[in-house]
């Protein structure tokens, strides 16, 4: 058994990935790990993750937007770490953030180019690549929980909600404090996601509209029941940057 792993460590989670070959066998997310638990891991992969079959340490495709928590990976014997100059998009702009890029990879490399990108994440970003693979840009703006701790936090007699009452659909026109919070911020959102949606087809007609990340699920399902016409064309990945990962290592493998 050929076993490796991808690990994307974003602003809140880590998301990791087994694969076998190019199966993907599972996906889950964890906390962030501190230098001693990556240390730990280090010594121990299977301490971590049982399905390894005893593998010592496999190969480890590793990217990070937390640029302090990538020093203590790079002691894994077998990693691999991807930086923004191997992923093979054009005109990108230094600053382009690797989650952003490796998810805009992965939809090319999954459902093909021109393609756009909707990462419902720690911010909510859209990113998107031309039939070519050009950058054409995109925007970020705060996610969902974001939103959530912003409004707690900065005024006198808003509550900041707790993570499970954003996690339901409330009715638009709400009628307690806590719901209408929840139902400013997803109408918000999926107002967002169509007026990106409509104006990205309206420069590309054919192509795949892709979304992804934490908050993907809740907000395709709320797209379904409010905006069914903005539904239909959305494609719902949970995996795309482990797709980018894979079309990478694949790559370098043919070299």
């Amino acid at each position: 058994m050929n076993e490796w792993l991808a690990l994307t460590i974003g602003n809140s989670r880590c998301h990791w990935a087994l694969f076998e070959n190019e199966t993907l066998c599972q996906s889950w997310d964890a906390p962030p790990m501190d230098e001693a638990v990556v240390n730990a891991f280090i010594a121990h992969p299977g301490g971590f993750i049982p399905l390894l079959n005893g593998k010592a340490r496999p190969e480890l495709w590793f990217a990070s937007v937390v640029s302090k928590q990538s020093k203590p990976w790079t002691a894994y014997p077998q990693v691999k770490v991807i930086t923004l100059a191997q992923i093979p998009l054009h005109h990108v702009y230094s600053t382009l953030g690797i989650d952003r890029a490796l998810a805009l990879w992965g939809a090319i490399a999954t459902y093909g180019s021109p393609a756009l990108v909707i990462d419902c994440g720690t911010a909510m970003t859209f990113t998107g690549a031309d039939p070519q693979g050009n950058l054409v840009g995109g925007a970020i703006l705060p996610g969902l929980k974001l939103q959530v701790q912003a409004l707690g936090q900065n005024t006198a007699a808003l509550p900041e909600l707790e993570a499970k009452l954003i996690s339901d659909v409330p009715p638009r026109w709400a009628r307690t404090t806590e719901s209408a919070i929840a139902s400013g911020i997803l109408q918000s959102a999926i107002a967002s996601i169509q007026s990106f949606v409509l104006d990205w087809q309206q420069h590309f007609s054919n192509g795949a509209i892709v979304i992804t990340g934490g908050d993907a699920v809740l907000l395709h399902h709320l797209l379904r029941q409010e905006l069914p016409g903005v539904f239909s064309v959305i494609e719902l990945d949970l995996n795309l940057a482990f797709w980018g990962i894979r079309e990478l290592r694949r790559r370098v493998k043919v070299v």
